[in-house]
């Protein structure tokens, strides 16, 4: 299928959906453990695939069961440390955490792929990382260091994921079996986290909010998914950073958080320096369809 602007720029409402994910989570931590949020944004998640794959009569069998749990595991290890950085951090500054997935996605195509590896490549990722290094000043002067340090690793996590999402893709597993699997086990594990703590006691608001992130995390996989699949895979990559953006714009709106000028200036090195990185990792192809964060 040849690639389309319109396919583009649902990269555009995948962001907005990932932005609100990001404030409701937020705001519900204000009664909810990361844990728990965890549990019911992938139960809404595992609900609403197995739901749709059912209707389309596609089969959950895999013969690369291992690769699938994983992928997984790495992805619910992540998607815990974004969340647990959400409920500590400015917004902005736990969304570009996150979002230094592409760098360390960069760094690893050059570990297996060396000789493939572009100078320019090589100066994006180290440019990147001093903005990470302006990003995380702020955060660990301030005596976070401990969400700040979690929020690095999530992106570090994030990046092994998506590497081996390619690699799923490479197999010819399709995106809604990779996502199945990892709300499964993001299910199963949060769960079983839970059950080893004391949780909330959930009432009608607060189902009403956690069914709003879940439906804003499901839908933004789902225009993620269709923007990777009908646009440009570079530029929907691109567009994806607009998450960023908004975070930024809600974390402001709503809590009036600001960083100081060294943290935008990483935030903007960071974008820059993961787009750049994308643009010339040789590991980047359409079958990375579907960070599933």
């Amino acid at each position: 299928m040849k690639p389309t602007t319109r396919g583009n720029l649902w990269m555009l409402v995948a962001g907005l959906f990932f932005a609100c994910m990001g404030a409701l989570v937020k705001i519900g931590s204000q009664k909810f453990c990361s844990n728990e949020l965890v549990f019911y944004r992938s139960l809404f998640g595992l609900c609403t695939i197995f739901i749709m794959t059912r209707h389309r009569h596609k089969s959950l069998a895999t013969p690369y069961l291992k690769l699938h749990l994983s992928r997984s595991l790495l992805g619910f290890a992540s998607l815990a440390l974004y969340f647990y950085a959400i409920t500590c951090l400015p917004l902005a500054l736990a969304v570009t955490l996150n979002y230094t997935a592409p760098l360390f996605l960069a760094a690893l195509t050059l570990h297996y792929m060396p000789r493939q590896s572009k100078p320019i490549l090589l100066f994006a990722i180290g440019l990147g990382f001093v903005g990470v290094a302006l990003l995380l000043q702020p955060g660990v002067q301030g005596g976070k260091w401990l969400p700040t340090l979690l929020g690095l690793g999530s992106g570090l996590l994030a990046g092994i994921a998506y590497r081996q999402i390619t690699q799923l893709g490479q197999l010819g597993e399709p995106e809604w079996r990779t996502v199945f699997y990892f709300t499964l086990v993001c299910s199963v594990g949060s769960c079983l986290w839970m059950l080893m703590h004391p949780f909330h006691s959930v009432t009608l608001p607060d189902l009403e909010l956690l069914f709003a992130m879940g439906a804003c995390a499901t839908l933004a996989q789902l225009a993620m998914t269709r923007s990777y699949r009908n646009g440009e895979p570079l530029v929907a990559a691109s567009l994806a950073y607009s998450t960023v953006i908004l975070s930024s714009a809600f974390g402001f709106m709503l809590w009036h958080e600001t960083l100081s000028m060294s943290g935008w200036a990483g935030v903007a090195i960071i974008v820059i320096s993961g787009i750049v990185s994308l643009a010339y990792s040789a590991g980047f192809d359409k079958s990375v369809q579907a960070p599933t964060l």
